[in-house]
């Protein structure tokens, strides 16, 4: 427990060191700016409230994540999407077509990444987690074992499994053994 944890200011330190980062994994999970910051300030009201269970072995980042995440997906589990990744990759044709060509415009590039954001929304909610917990936060498997709270074997099980389903998806719609 770094010092201070437990005065007035504890809430208003949390949110000034680890809001950022926060904000960006929430981000990635609702898909809605309005709302991960909104869930973001929730989850510092949790972990604030919850500062008594914080356990040494886990670092206070993972420990934040881990409440933001589980909060980000109860709230996604509220909401359950209208559009299954099979419409999406329908509705994307020429999305998934610049998305796997090399030359693209910054126009391109902004269109192929809230592509891309979309098409990880349509995952199942742990196979999101674990590839917005190491390709956009940059997590170690340990670190994204803690958040999870699951073994480092799952872990890369989840990666291998959703990375193939993005695999599976992008080859049966575009006909082709080669993604």
């Amino acid at each position: 427990h770094g010092p201070g944890l437990r005065d007035g200011e504890a809430l208003g330190d949390l949110v000034r060191r680890h809001q950022a980062r926060l904000i960006r994994l929430c981000t990635s999970l609702l898909k809605n700016e309005t709302e991960a910051q909104d869930a973001a300030q929730e989850s510092f009201v949790k972990a604030y409230h919850a500062l008594n269970n914080f356990r040494d072995d886990a670092t206070f980042s993972t420990w934040l994540y881990r409440i933001a995440s589980n909060h980000c997906l109860d709230l996604l589990r509220a909401r359950r999407p209208a559009e299954s990744l099979d419409q999406l990759l329908e509705n994307k044709t020429s999305g998934i077509e610049h998305f796997l060509s090399s030359k693209k415009n910054d126009h391109q590039a902004l269109e192929d990444t809230d592509f891309a954001h979309e098409l990880l929304s349509r995952l199942p909610e742990n196979y999101r987690l674990v590839l917005t917990l190491r390709e956009t936060e940059g997590l170690s498997y340990q670190e994204i074992a803690e958040v999870m709270g699951v073994t480092l074997d799952s872990v890369k099980a989840l990666l291998q499994r959703a990375r193939q389903e993005i695999e599976e998806k992008l080859r049966h719609f575009l006909g082709s053994g080669d993604v």
